[in-house]
C-alpha cells in the first residue's frame, strides 16, 4: 500500500479514484497500520484507525459504517486498485440503488489468457442469466466439460487449442457496494468453512443467501497482488 508509483502511495491512488466517482459523498480509508494511517492524512485523505483483530476488509469496513447514516451505501474500493475507473463505481452504485432485492453488488471482467485463468490469486465469478452471482472461487469456474475432454481431460490443453472458451469465464475485481444495514447483518454472522477454505469473503454472503448482482467493470483495472502487477501499473501510471 505504500509502494510508490507516480510520486505517491498505491493507496492514494485508490483513494483519488474513489474519490471522483459522482456518486460517492465521501471517501475514507480505513486501516490498522499507522504507516498507512500517517501517509493518507499527511495527503490530505480522511483515514480512520481501526481495531487490528478483522478477518476480513468487509468486517474492517463495517466498524466505520457503524457511524455513518442509516440507509448508506457503502462502496469497498480495495485499496490495491490503483486503476478503478470512477464509471465502474458508479455503475455498481447504480445497480443496487435500481435493485431493491439485491443487498450487494460487484463487478466482474473479462479473462484474457490462460495463464490469469489459472492463477489462484485471480478470483472467478459464476454469474446467472438474470445477472445475480452464484458463486465465487480461485479455481476455473465453470469447468468446459466437453472442451476438457476433447483434449484428453485437459483444461489447459484446451484453451490453448481452442482460445475462444476463455470468452465464458469472468474474474471478480475487487469492488463491492452494501446496504449498510446488511454489510452489519454480514459482518456478525460467523466464517464460513467454504468462506475459510478458499479465503474468499463474498462467499459468506452468498451462503447467507444475499442477492448479489454482478455487472460488467468499465474498462480494466489491476489489483496489485504480486511485484509484476505493481511493474505494470507504474508503467500504466507513469506513462512508460
Amino acid at each position: 500500500m505504500l509502494r510508490e508509483i507516480g510520486g505517491k502511495p498505491l493507496i492514494m491512488h485508490a483513494f483519488e479514484r474513489a474519490s471522483e466517482a459522482r456518486s460517492v459523498s465521501e471517501a475514507i480509508v480505513a486501516t490498522d497500520d499507522a504507516r498507512i494511517f500517517d501517509a493518507v492524512h499527511a495527503a490530505g485523505g480522511k483515514v480512520v484507525m481501526t481495531r487490528a483483530d478483522h478477518a476480513s476488509g468487509s468486517d474492517r469496513i463495517a466498524q466505520v459504517a457503524l457511524e455513518l447514516p442509516e440507509g448508506s451505501i457503502i462502496v469497498n474500493v480495495q485499496g490495491d486498485e490503483p486503476l478503478i475507473s470512477r464509471a465502474t463505481i458508479d455503475a455498481a452504485v447504480e445497480a443496487i440503488v435500481n435493485d431493491e432485492s439485491a443487498q450487494m453488488s460487484t463487478t466482474c471482467e473479462p479473462i484474457d489468457s490462460v495463464h490469469e485463468l489459472l492463477n489462484a490469486n485471480v478470483v472467478k465469478v459464476v454469474v446467472d442469466d438474470k445477472g445475480y452471482a452464484r458463486h465465487f472461487s480461485r479455481s476455473p469456474m465453470p469447468f468446459p466439460r466437453d472442451a476438457a475432454l476433447r483434449y484428453g481431460g485437459s483444461l489447459e490443453e484446451a484453451l490453448i487449442a481452442e482460445p475462444e472458451i476463455l470468452s465464458i469465464f469472468r474474474k471478480h475485481t475487487g469492488l463491492y457496494v452494501y446496504r449498510r444495514e446488511y454489510l452489519l447483518r454480514l459482518t456478525g454472522l460467523p466464517q464460513t468453512r467454504l468462506e475459510m477454505t478458499e479465503s474468499l469473503e463474498q462467499l459468506r454472503a452468498l451462503e447467507d443467501g444475499a442477492r448479489i448482482r454482478v455487472l460488467e467493470a468499465v474498462g480494466r483495472s489491476i489489483g496489485v497482488d504480486t511485484e509484476s502487477d505493481l511493474l505494470r501499473v507504474r508503467e500504466l501510471i507513469e506513462g512508460r
